[in-house]
């Protein structure tokens, strides 16, 4: 008797400690799950870009904490647009849970490297001329994302030149050649300026070769009234350098984005660039927690701001009209 309820003791403990078994695997499974830090794959225009830190900050406001509960790697073209394949799929063999990228050659390198891990894109194109998406409601694939209109806004910004210097006869446009989202911007204010009359003169820069002083040469032989650099990682690399030989040379700028007058530049007209970012990063947040792209429709701004550098205005010597004045969103006067 005493053996049958030793024998019956010892399997109690058996089962016990076999069920004690099973809930700690299942706890340290569930444990190891809970540890999967959700990774990022961010590649951006360039080092020096404020959206990098705008992005960054939208993620923190939504809970997330770089380095504990998500991480973020990054990579940057700096102008350099043949780069941008390499750089997608060195950001690839990492697994990213996300690829976020943000110029026209890295989504279509992102777009050909994967079809399985989600996209989220910030653009300054149209994401369906461009044959990134299928339409802006239904995305369709592993892509979706922000698109700033800022080639819509091309003939608004001529427009505006026009207000602030009725005289307005050519303009220069800086841009890079090499790069396919400026070639697209290029033509778009070609059309735009044969609309308003506006003579146009192409002031681009190639690859390595950045003499900005040549640029401005050019455009002070041709007489334009004033310039209009288009954004690109180029060009946003050397901000400060453009703002300065354009206050030197007294010509107006009209810019694509505020941090160009934050440079120095005189006047920018555009969509929130702040709020662009802010929304790639609930787009991020929302792949994360298991949306699929697809059903994710292609975000487009509703705010646009007029933003002033009156230093700027004083330094060349014009005076911004008012009815110009009161429209704009913010100035820098210091």
């Amino acid at each position: 008797m005493n053996r049958c309820k030793q024998a019956g003791m010892a399997i109690k403990t058996v089962i016990i400690l076999l069920v004690g078994l099973a809930l700690w695997s299942i706890h340290f499974a569930e444990a190891q799950q809970a540890k999967k830090v959700p990774r990022i794959g961010y590649l951006g225009s360039s080092t020096g870009a404020i959206n990098n830190e705008a992005f960054r900050q939208a993620l923190r406001e939504l809970g997330y904490i770089e380095g504990e509960n998500i991480l973020i790697e990054s990579r940057y073209i700096e102008g350099q647009q043949d780069r941008a394949p390499n750089l997608v799929a060195e950001l690839l063999q990492l697994k990213p849970d996300v690829l976020v990228v943000l110029t026209l050659s890295s989504i279509r390198s992102a777009k050909k490297a994967t079809t399985s891990i989600p996209i989220v894109m910030v653009t300054t194109n149209d994401p369906v001329e461009t044959g990134i998406v299928d339409s802006l409601a239904r995305p369709g694939g592993n892509i979706t994302g922000v698109t700033r209109l800022t080639r819509d806004l091309s003939g608004k910004r001529l427009e505006m030149l026009k207000e602030v210097i009725p005289k307005l006869s050519r303009v220069g446009v800086i841009w890079d050649a090499d790069g396919p989202g400026p070639t697209i911007a290029f033509n778009e204010y070609e059309a735009a300026a044969q609309m308003l009359k506006i003579k146009l003169q192409s002031l681009d820069i190639r690859g390595l070769n950045l003499d900005f002083d040549r640029v401005f040469h050019i455009a002070a032989k041709v007489h334009a009234s004033a310039i209009i650099p288009i954004r690109s990682s180029v060009l946003i690399r050397n901000v400060r350098r453009i703002a300065e030989l354009a206050i030197k040379n007294r010509l107006p700028s009209m810019n694509e984005s505020d941090d160009f007058v934050e440079a120095g530049g005189l006047i920018s007209y555009s969509a929130d660039e702040a709020a662009s970012f802010k929304r790639a990063a609930v787009y991020v947040d929302k792949i994360l927690k298991g949306a699929k792209p697809a059903d994710l429709p292609v975000e487009q701004p509703t705010k646009f701001e007029l933003v002033i550098n009156l230093k700027t205005a004083k330094q060349i010597g014009l005076t911004i009209p008012p009815n110009v004045l009161v429209r704009a969103r913010r100035r820098y006067s210091g």
